[in-house]
C-alpha cells in the first residue's frame, strides 16, 4: 500500500480527459499542489472554482 501513491500518479499522467477524470484535485502528502499536465496556474483555478460553486 506504501507505493500505491506510484500508481495513482502513472494513471493520472495517463490520464486523457482531465477534465473529466479530476485528477487536478490530488494534492502531495505535505499539502501543496504538485503538478498538472495543464499547469499549475490552471489546477489552482479549477480547485478555487470549485471551491466557490459546490
Amino acid at each position: 500500500m506504501e507505493r500505491s501513491y506510484r500508481a495513482v500518479a502513472n494513471a493520472n499522467g495517463a490520464n486523457k480527459f482531465a477534465i473529466i477524470i479530476p485528477c487536478h484535485r490530488i494534492i502531495n502528502n505535505n499539502g501543496e499542489l504538485g503538478v498538472y499536465g495543464s499547469g499549475l496556474d490552471r489546477k489552482k483555478w479549477l480547485i478555487e472554482h470549485e471551491r466557490q460553486n459546490y
